[in-house]
């Protein structure tokens, strides 16, 4: 009789056991998807960014490069020399 006591302890200390193994590795197994799935993220979200950053940039330039024109028309020099482009002449 203690000898089946015992036996059944056993089985079920080893139940226990295989259950807790299952357990750990499927939490090991959740983890390690969710790493993985905040990695990919982040890589998507740093392209995005240095995306973002590079047109930042280039809106940038093409502000300056306007800017630099808009200057020759506001002096008046542009305009001018349009003006003569066109055919005008000074009176």
């Amino acid at each position: 009789m203690e000898e089946e006591v015992k036996e059944q302890k056993q089985a079920k200390n080893r139940r226990i056991a295989v259950g807790a193994t299952v357990g750990g590795v499927l939490v090991i197994f959740f983890l390690l998807v969710v790493l993985i799935i905040q990695f990919v993220q982040m890589g998507v979200l740093n392209s995005e960014s240095r995306k973002l950053s590079e047109s930042i940039e280039e809106y940038h330039q093409k502000i300056e490069n306007e800017e630099d024109i808009l200057d020759e028309y506001l002096t008046g020099d542009a305009l001018y020399w349009r003006a003569v482009m066109q055919g005008w002449k000074k009176s």
